[in-house]
């Protein structure tokens, strides 16, 4: 029954949105007085998938923005699945149009059906590198994800066929790393990218089922 749980969990892990949600910056244009960045995105992220988000940008000699986002797949009930997040993300290097960007953030995510609510507590590393110019950008990105504690509440079906098992905490469950390009366009305060990649399971041998992600994003810069 241990080894049935514990496939369980890591099947039901692997469905909760991933990297793909992840706000887009054009470094090139973060300057001046506009450190604020509004951002609204939908795609698909093992189904369709829609988010919000706000950054910050610091008044720091590095540039780092400090944001906060928040995705949702679609369906009838529109807070029983989601994620959250906090993070820092900063250019690390700047060589002429080349920029190297890292991403670290703090993730919370709640999944429920009928069998099991999960909530869980996760960390994110990422990173982008590419060509960004005040008008265009297009960059490779990679990333990890990862569910370092998960909480699992058992639903009646799994209570029924299964009479011992216990709800409480499992340290760890499942991670996730994911490669693919974003390219943007920028017309004056306004950023629209789109993001498209492949996401292969921590053991590097593992496909979900439905690998591929797809992000159109748009940034308002005030």
């Amino acid at each position: 029954m241990k080894k049935i749980l514990s496939a369980f969990i890591v099947m039901i892990v692997l469905m909760i949105p991933r990297t793909g949600s992840a706000q887009q910056i054009n470094w090139r244009n973060l300057t001046g007085n506009k450190t604020h960045l509004l951002n609204v995105n939908m795609g698909w992220d093992y189904g369709s998938v829609a988010g919000i988000g706000y950054g910050q940008k610091l008044r720091t000699k590095l540039p780092v923005v400090v944001n906060v986002e928040y995705s949702s797949p679609f369906g009838k009930k529109q807070f029983d699945d989601f994620k959250t997040k906090l993070a820092v993300q900063a250019e690390v290097l700047k060589l002429g149009d080349l920029s190297v960007s890292v991403k670290i953030a703090a993730i919370y995510r709640r999944y429920e059906n009928s069998y099991a609510t999960l909530s869980g507590y996760g960390s994110e590393f990422s990173t982008n590198i590419g060509y960004y110019r005040p008008r265009w950008y297009a960059a490779g990105l990679v990333g990890f994800d990862k569910a370092i504690s998960t909480h699992i509440k058992n639903g009646e079906p799994l209570k029924d066929t299964y009479p011992g098992i216990q709800d409480g905490w499992y340290v760890p469950t499942a991670g996730n790393f994911s490669y693919g390009i974003v390219s943007g366009y920028s017309i004056r305060r306004n950023d629209v990218y789109l993001k498209f990649g492949k996401t292969v399971t921590q053991d590097l041998k593992t496909v979900p089922a439905s690998p591929f992600f797809l992000q159109i994003g748009f940034n308002r810069r005030f």
